[in-house]
């Protein structure tokens, strides 16, 4: 990045940024356009009972972020509609119920201090270059898996009872994607913080719908978009001092509104 004239500390952090998108645009459509936007918030707030939940077990406060989203996965893909609770409405209780279990695991340990402001907001800045090689690995697995299921996944969100004549494993399919998609929002988290996560995974998806005509412009549109916010996001907080993960959420929603400002192509 020296190339470039920017410092170390901004390259790793603009690196970073555009390997969380690479993954989170791909993702981020099946969100989109299976409305899961909701499922995506709701593995954000059960982070942090998974971070109590790790620390009172002392392990890494990591191992309990994944364990809890395995756990909200298993629980949607396992829902009955007969049952006759709502998908948003289950969503809802798990995400509140989550947070508030987890602020209060947390109180309980009164000798540990947990910053929930780096939780939540991260600090992409603070990239180490081996946190680019997790990024890395994270999107090989990830794509690799991504693409298994893109056919399945695709068919399963045209017409989910079609799918399903067709010979789709339409529940294992759903569930694996849930999977995969708690895998990257707790692995991301890590790295650069809630907000940015699932920000990178709904918004650069919404702004590539309005100007893709099929499933893969869409996903590499929104990848694209991602990489944009990031860049403007870093460029944005090192000319006026602000925030970075903020920064670039609000670069990815001005994307957005001017994605909405063009004629709509699909």
């Amino acid at each position: 990045m020296n190339e470039l004239g920017l410092p170390e500390f901004v390259g790793r952090a603009l690196l970073g940024g555009v390997g969380v998108a690479l993954l989170a645009g791909p993702l981020g459509c099946f969100v989109v356009w299976r409305r899961m936007a909701y499922f995506g918030e709701t593995l954000a707030h059960s982070a942090f009972l998974g971070v109590g939940l790790g620390l009172l077990l002392h392990l890494d406060p990591l191992l309990g972020v994944l364990a809890v989203g395995v756990v909200v996965a298993l629980i949607l893909a396992r829902r009955q509609p007969a049952e006759g609770l709502a998908e948003d409405t289950l969503l809802g209780l798990l995400a509140h119920t989550s947070l508030a279990l987890g602020l209060v695991v947390l109180a309980f340990m009164e000798d540990v201090r947990v910053d929930l402001f780096a939780y939540l907001f991260g600090d992409i800045l603070a990239l180490r270059p081996a946190d680019l090689g997790w990024i890395a690995l994270l999107d090989v697995a990830g794509l690799f898996v991504l693409a298994l299921l893109w056919r399945g996944l695709l068919a399963m969100t045209v017409h989910e009872e079609l799918a399903a004549i067709e010979g789709r494993r339409v529940r294992g399919l759903q569930l694996a994607f849930m999977l995969l998609l708690a895998v990257f929002v707790a692995l991301a988290m890590k790295l650069v913080g809630i907000l940015l996560t699932v920000a990178m995974l709904i918004i650069p998806a919404a702004a590539a719908r309005r100007l893709a005509r099929t499933p893969l412009q869409m996903a590499f549109g929104a990848t694209v978009i991602g990489a944009l916010a990031v860049l403007l996001g870093l460029l944005a907080s090192m000319h006026s001092d602000l925030p970075t993960g903020p920064a670039i959420v609000v670069a990815a929603a001005l994307l957005f509104l001017m994605a909405r400002a063009l004629p709509q192509r699909g």
